[in-house]
């Protein structure tokens, strides 16, 4: 009994440490997720932050929109304890899109804890959303962040795609842009930029907390069949 016991035990062990570690990269990282991608419409953008430290609290988000395809308007959305802040700044060159021609753009959205306790602490995770549109044309749009800790360090998520399709160490949020919808575009929120609630995400278009679900179901399957293995051995003697 003893020997199927603690060979069961060790297989258990070894199979959740083995998911356990492939589940924690995906999830690791800031990340934004869009309610929609066709190009010309609205969308709601959800940036998910969680601490990565276990001594301090992560107490600033600094998001740095692009310029040269940029988002005519963008409202947040409030976070209890936390103060938002858009600047606009003006294009190096004016740009015209979707029926748009831009001379300035919002360019950095920042959140700040109005204090260390209201800031995201370690073991937690936070959400801030934006309404922001007409989306650019068809592409990749990378929104490079900056996540702050109340003991002075700076994580910089800004690393673009490696070219043999690796993740790099420290990715920038991104998201792909689709081609518009026939009939006209999908609108979130108004076309005037006023604020509005953004839409929660939806569970599809977040593929690594699907992956984390199916990893935790895996680690069940595993569990209790080490389990059933324990119990034979028992009766068995």
């Amino acid at each position: 009994m003893n020997r199927t016991t603690l060979r069961s035990g060790a297989a258990l062990t070894l199979a959740l440490a083995a998911l356990t570690a492939s589940a924690l990269p995906a999830s690791a990282h800031v990340r934004v997720t869009p309610d929609a991608t066709a190009s010309g419409g609205y969308a709601a953008l959800t940036f998910r932050v969680p601490n990565e430290s276990d001594k301090a609290s992560t107490t600033k988000l600094a998001v740095t929109l692009p310029q040269d395809r940029p988002l005519a308007s963008v409202s947040v959305r409030p976070v209890p304890g936390w103060t938002a802040k858009v600047t606009t700044e003006k294009l190096p060159e004016k740009v015209t899109a979707n029926e748009l021609t831009l001379s300035e753009a919002p360019r950095t959205i920042t959140w700040t804890a109005d204090s260390t306790a209201a800031g995201i602490a370690p073991g937690e995770y936070q959400e801030f959303a934006i309404s922001a549109g007409p989306l650019p044309k068809p592409g990749t749009l990378t929104l490079p962040a900056k996540q702050t800790y109340s003991d002075g360090e700076v994580y910089d998520w800004s690393d673009l795609p490696k070219a043999d399709g690796e993740e790099p160490e420290n990715p920038a949020p991104s998201f792909e842009v689709t081609a518009a919808e026939e009939g006209g575009h999908d609108a979130t929120a108004d076309e005037g930029g006023e604020t509005a609630t953004p839409a929660a995400p939806t569970a599809t278009a977040d593929s690594s907390d699907t992956l984390a679900r199916v990893l935790g179901g895996l680690a069940l399957v595993v569990a209790l069949a080490g389990a059933g293995l324990a119990l034979r051995g028992r009766r068995r003697v």
